[in-house]
């Protein structure tokens, strides 16, 4: 009986095993996809698919940034798979109907267990959106306003070039920072532009008249504005170095807790005679990494210069473990030697109450600069990251070339 009991577990072991791997070949190649967004909005995605024996792999691409989706593991009688996004706490789960053809769900567990969009692709070497021959020139600087005329009004910059067979990529500029990677298509008179990147679905339809521009946003399924922008090559922002300042009156020092639940206060004996940058962030928020990885940068650079990085995470999670979960995953992915404490929920307004000494925090991320002596040098607000091109290149050399200087190098 021994014996019959053991061929019995080996074959079903055999069984399970070479079941999992007839999984259903899909097509290599360039894929037509889009989020659902609403019964009437598509948010278009630019994937490729690639399949070796073992797994299968998602290439989804916003302008000049490609992020790899490995397959997690395989579900539902082998017709559906799980790929999660490297840097977020989201995973797109699809079932293959066949080979040309998937269907399934985008979940962002930084929202909640039920937010879910429908995703669909289909095999096709050709972009069936907005193939036109007349090109919309739309490639400039504008002034642009988020929600105008209510209370919600928010400026920004918007940045498009125009680039071949109708193409479009750019960002907007904000105060809490860029949004990141966006390209699009020139349809006639109108125009889209999109960003799928495992943290925010970003969709920007836009009619164009007269160098004004009049559109909607929106941000997957739960927000939606209207935007408007016009021409403007001299528009600027605010200063990100002068929305945040200290209160001259109170001294900067705080207390949280580490990733161990130990207390952490600031200033300490290990953070005396160094050059610390407080970094208020999220890992939900892809300024955030995108701040993170320039930091890792100079941390490899300068920390036996006196350079030490303290980043205080705000979390989507109720609860410090799940907060602590959230941050050691990003800590691990992109092998950060920070200092990681734990600020709490996402909301600005505990993040300003902890860092009572600021007049306020209005973005994830902003970063503190305390010099050697125990001042704060600089407070920068917001992030503007690889997908701004020259703003980055430029920023990450003046960051740099402050950040030597209070090195005393």
């Amino acid at each position: 009986m021994r014996i019959l009991f053991f061929f019995l577990c080996f074959f079903l072991f055999i069984s399970s095993n070479s079941s999992a791997q007839k999984l259903p070949k899909v097509k290599k190649g360039k894929w037509n996809a889009h989020l659902q967004l609403t019964e009437s909005v598509l948010l278009p995605v630019r994937l490729e698919i690639n399949q070796n024996k073992s797994e299968v792999q998602f290439f989804i691409h916003n302008a000049n940034e490609k992020i790899i989706l490995n397959q997690n593991t395989s579900l539902e009688n082998n017709d559906s798979l799980q790929f999660e996004f490297p840097n977020f706490s989201s995973y797109l789960k699809v079932k293959i109907n066949s080979s040309k053809n998937l269907s399934g769900y985008w979940y962002n567990l930084n929202k909640n267990n039920n937010y879910r969009i429908p995703f669909y692709a289909s095999y096709s070497s050709v972009d069936t959106i907005c193939n036109y021959k007349d090109t919309l020139a739309i490639s400039g600087k504008w002034k642009t306003l988020f929600s105008p005329n209510t209370k919600n009004e928010e400026k920004a910059v918007g940045l498009f070039s125009n680039e071949k067979n109708n193409k479009i990529i750019g960002t907007f500029l904000t105060e809490t920072g860029d949004y990141r990677f966006l390209e699009g298509k020139n349809c006639q008179s109108s125009f889209y532009l999109s960003c799928f990147d495992g943290s925010h679905a970003f969709l920007f339809t836009g009619q164009v008249k007269n160098d004004e521009i009049s559109g909607v946003f929106y941000s997957g399924i739960h927000y939606q504005c209207n935007w408007k922008a016009s021409k403007n090559m001299s528009f600027e922002l605010r200063n990100p170095d002068s929305i945040t300042y200290i209160k001259k009156s109170l001294p900067f020092q705080f207390e949280l807790k580490d990733l161990m639940g130990q207390p952490f206060s600031f200033p300490n004996e290990n953070t005396q005679n160094k050059v610390n940058i407080i970094q208020i962030m999220g890992t939900w928020c892809p300024n955030c990494v995108d701040e993170s990885k320039f930091f890792k940068e100079l941390q490899e650079k300068y920390k036996n210069k006196g350079l030490q990085i303290i980043s205080v995470a705000y979390e989507t999670p109720e609860n410090f473990e799940k907060q602590v979960s959230m941050v050691q995953k990003m800590k691990e992915k992109l092998k950060l030697d920070f200092i990681f404490l734990i600020g709490g929920q996402a909301n600005k307004n505990v993040a300003s109450e902890q860092f009572s000494m600021l007049n306020t925090i209005c973005s994830f991320p902003t970063s503190i600069i305390v010099n050697k002596k125990g001042e704060v040098v600089k407070i920068h607000t917001g992030f503007n990251g690889p997908g701004t091109g020259d703003i980055y290149l430029n920023f990450k050399k003046e960051f740099e070339d402050f950040i030597i200087k209070q090195l005393n190098l």
